[in-house]
């Protein structure tokens, strides 16, 4: 057994260790509710569900006119996903330190080869792709930086070392992932969860959107009051930018509203003063009346405690008419409810006048028992028009075919 291997055995086991002590201890944390502590433990520690199988396959629903298989399992906490230009996936696994590259070889439907292109990073999770003209970057976002390597997707292999790009990101806290993307003016944005569950930042860098040039300098502030901003997409008929928001806890099974918000530049989204719609926090809001003025509000407001996190908008065009002006979203599911929630793909649907409705397009990882039989990350469209959703609950990425 090599020296890595067992360091992430340990830590794992450390991280078990401490989450079977929060739970003995959360009985005395007021407004807190618990609706699943296997979800729980799977959130503090990494440790999996249940194996990703036919029978689970078997008892989701999905939208009319969509098929659903298993592409992939067997990958720890599977989480963000992106397509390479020669049609493979590439899938990041912070509890390995690593980003796998997941190839279907005879077209089966089914990836025949799971190959870590990097490892031994700081729980690698946001990944994206940069063409410079000269070559292919493979940007990650680790818990504490930004690194990126150049790549030869024909061969699969990276072409050099991977250099870091930005240093120094604030790792501690509730909300350790970060989460890029490259916009369509060619910046790489960078979104960085709050250190808490609600609280005064000390670092603005936290609960807030950032910006940078593809070198990692000229880094600015581009959004704050944003506490757990996991995913995020612009809208292909307008580039408008879209981010799910994971509001705050312990305010009951109802309150607040988890969000999707239209970002703007320089625009303030209310954390820790205001919640959902305009509602002043119990804790943080009292004299903070002169932020209602400025505070950006949601475009659209999912269940509370859902946890929406990756948002894709459909761009292949080989999707149906109804999906044109559509993005999909995954909703990890709740922990802190009394009744679990969430734990589906839903599809947000954009009308010409901007109102958004919703609708459930992979559904039932919460089964009707109460059982939890997986938890959505992501969602990726690969070079044919299938889509790809991430679970880190089984390890699982799933694809969606349309009929």
């Amino acid at each position: 057994m090599t020296k890595p291997v067992r360091l992430a055995q340990l830590v794992v086991l450390i991280l078990l260790i401490l989450s079977l002590l929060l739970i003995m201890a959360v009985r005395f944390v007021p407004g807190l509710q618990i609706s699943s502590y296997r979800v729980l433990i799977n959130s503090l520690s990494g440790t999996g569900g249940p194996s990703a199988t036919q029978n689970i396959i078997a008892a989701l629903t999905t939208a009319e006119g969509i098929e659903l298989s298993i592409f992939a399992d067997h990958l720890p906490k599977a989480r963000m996903l992106k397509i390479t230009p020669t049609g493979q996936l590439l899938v990041s696994s912070p509890s390995t330190g690593a980003v796998y590259l997941l190839s279907d070889e005879n077209g089966d439907g089914q990836a025949d080869s799971t190959t870590p292109v990097i490892n031994n990073l700081n729980r690698p999770h946001g990944i994206d792709l940069y063409d410079d003209g000269k070559t292919t970057w493979l940007y990650i976002a680790e818990t504490n930086a930004v690194g990126r390597v150049a790549m030869d997707w024909s061969k699969r292999k990276a072409l050099g070392p991977y250099e870091p790009v930005i240093k120094g990101l604030t790792e501690g806290g509730g909300h350790r992932t970060k989460t890029i993307r490259f916009g369509p003016d060619g910046w790489l944005y960078l979104t960085a969860g709050s250190s808490c569950n609600v609280c005064e930042e000390t670092d603005n860098r936290r609960a807030a959107m950032m910006r940078f040039l593809p070198d990692g300098t000229e880094g600015q502030i581009y959004a704050s009051g944003l506490r757990n901003s996991v995913g995020f997409d612009w809208a292909p008929w307008n580039n408008n930018l879209y981010a799910t928001d994971n509001a705050r806890d312990l305010l009951g099974d109802n309150f607040p509203p988890c969000e999707l918000n239209k970002i703007e530049q320089g625009g303030f989204y209310g954390w820790p003063y205001i919640n959902g719609f305009g509602d002043l926090d119990p804790s943080y809001g009292q004299g903070k009346e002169v932020l209602l003025e400025h505070s950006i509000s949601p475009s659209f407001g999912f269940r509370a405690h859902n946890a929406p996190l990756g948002i894709h908008f459909l761009r292949h065009p080989s999707r149906p008419d109804k999906y044109q002006r559509t993005a999909l979203v995954a909703l990890h599911g709740s922990w802190n409810r009394s009744e679990p929630d969430g734990y589906k793909v839903i599809a947000l649907h954009w009308d010409k006048q901007g109102k958004i409705t919703s609708e459930d397009f992979v559904s039932h990882f919460l089964q009707p028992d109460g059982r939890v039989i997986g938890r959505p990350v992501d969602i990726e469209e690969g070079l044919d028009g299938s889509i790809y959703i991430s679970d880190d609950y089984t390890g699982a990425i799933y694809r969606v075919l349309y009929k």
